[in-house]
């Protein structure tokens, strides 16, 4: 797959992500994908295997009782990565967080293999879902 497919596959997950349609998820990313998450908060950390990557999503929108709102601003696909820029509101325990996140995603034969999520605070965010 080249730079377009890779972006459009990034497209067509934030959509489905958008949607809460964790079928069309569960086909993107490899079994054993890994989900890196910066920071030191309660869901920082590695998410190893498509389903603990899954369980993540629900854990953000759990967390969030459902206010979780992710904006893909841009995506670019590069020879070994593509990258997105999101933008993420979400609010709990009457707080809000909105934040811009770089994702980067590494993709093999049509599906992501790997994903490197950097909040653009990573204090604000460990704070905010503890």
């Amino acid at each position: 797959m080249g730079a377009q497919e890779d972006t459009a596959l990034v497209r067509r997950g934030y959509e489905a992500f958008t949607a809460g349609d964790m079928d069309t998820l569960r086909e993107l990313f490899t079994e054993d994908a890994v989900w890196h998450i910066g920071g030191t908060g309660p869901l920082s950390g590695d998410k190893k295997g498509r389903d603990a990557i899954l369980a993540y999503f629900g854990e953000l929108y759990s967390r969030s009782n459902g206010t979780l709102k992710v904006t893909l601003d841009d995506v670019a696909s590069g020879d070994k990565y593509t990258i997105g820029v999101q933008s993420g509101h979400a609010e709990r325990d009457g707080k809000s967080l909105d934040q811009r996140i770089v994702i980067v995603f590494t993709i093999a034969g049509g599906k992501v293999t790997e994903v490197l999520e950097a909040p653009d605070d990573t204090a604000k965010a460990s704070d905010f879902w503890a």
